[in-house]
């Protein structure tokens, strides 16, 4: 996704449009301590980077808009995003097709859908980011390679909203001119010293004698860079088991406090839900409720079930404890809500009292 968390807070409020936008990671302590966790291409013209001080991003640009990091809310829009990659992926029996790795991307096998046809994948990736700008209002940018380390690569060629597809026959020409520390997993360290030994580009590592990358970095990161820099990865797509989630979120009709038109909305959002985790026959231990109110603050109550469920009474019953503590406590029309379901595995063993 391009500048993720920026583009989010752009989308929801139209005043933000064409300002630089800064999301921070606030410590509290005072008004902008901490640091840039991101920002949109309008700020990064003024040097703004991710990492950099927050105090330091306002010196490089005043008339920037600095907002805190809202990490539930993106998660929220991410499970969408997630949803509809994973579709684009080959259904398979054994062994994974999806993998996503972070808040804002993933690895997606499409081998068996385009029979190997670079030409295929290139029309998959656009109908990707077509399908994501038109449910999302959000763009992102797609690399297509032969594994998982040129897929990376190439999907930062032509950010934002851009697409590069690297072919097995273009493999060299795409990597050798690069410099070393662009090759997808060395840090700076390994740059550092790769640079000592006169290794400055990718094709001197390729070129470089694999017995003196072993003895400076030992046998299986030696290995590794040796093939890494011929464009070779024979890594697996794997799942994280746990870690994934899925949510709905939608605008009110109307800014509200009114329990029964943010009942209809949780309950439509919530068989939104049930019907993605019965597609896949997974069940859910924690159940989270995002509210973003009139004001676009967000707030977020979570609860953990003693037992994996999936039926949609289940998490309509815990939805609704959740929301009437959000009524007890607010005074401020909500905005938007959303469920969000975490702690997925597959359903197994016998039906809970709840199923019936």
């Amino acid at each position: 996704m391009d500048s993720f968390y920026a583009a989010i807070e752009e989308r929801e409020n139209s005043e933000l449009q064409g300002k630089a936008i800064v999301v921070c990671m606030l410590s509290g302590r005072s008004e902008l301590s901490g640091a840039v966790s991101t920002c949109n291409y309008t700020a990064r013209e003024s040097g703004i980077k991710a990492g950099m001080p927050c105090s330091k991003a306002k010196k490089l640009n005043p008339e920037a808009v600095f907002l805190p990091v809202r990490k539930d809310f993106y998660t929220s829009v991410s499970d969408r995003v997630m949803e509809i990659l994973r579709s684009y992926a080959d259904a398979r029996e054994t062994g994974e097709a999806f993998e996503q790795i972070s808040i804002d991307e993933a690895f997606l096998e499409i081998t068996e859908k385009t029979g190997g046809d670079f030409n295929l994948a290139f029309e998959i990736g656009n109908q990707i980011k077509n399908e994501v700008k038109d449910k999302e209002k959000l763009t992102c940018s797609v690399g297509v390679g032969p594994n998982k380390l040129i897929a990376k690569m190439a999907s930062s060629v032509q950010k934002p909203d851009g697409i590069t597809v690297i072919s097995p026959d273009k493999l060299e020409r795409f990597l050798w001119p690069l410099k070393v520390s662009k090759l997808w997993g060395i840090g700076n360290v390994t740059a550092g010293k790769l640079q000592e030994m006169g290794i400055v580009t990718i094709k001197d590592l390729a070129e470089h004698d694999v017995i003196d990358l072993i003895s400076t970095f030992g046998k299986t990161r030696g290995v590794w860079l040796k093939q890494a820099a011929s464009g070779i990865d024979n890594s697996p797509l794997k799942e994280r088991e746990g870690s994934e989630q899925i949510g709905r979120i939608a605008t009110l009709p109307e800014d509200t406090l009114d329990v029964n038109l943010i009942s209809q909305l949780l309950d439509r959002l919530a068989g939104d839900v049930i019907s993605k985790l019965d597609s896949r026959e997974l069940s859910f231990k924690t159940v989270t409720i995002t509210v973003i109110n009139s004001k676009f603050r967000m707030y977020t109550k979570s609860r953990t079930l003693n037992h994996p469920a999936y039926s949609k009474e289940t998490l309509l019953e815990v939805t609704r404890e959740i929301l009437n503590e959000f009524l007890s406590e607010s005074r401020t029309e909500f905005r938007r809500v959303g469920i969000r379901v975490g702690e997925l595995q597959k359903r197994i063993g016998q039906k809970s009292l709840f199923d019936y």
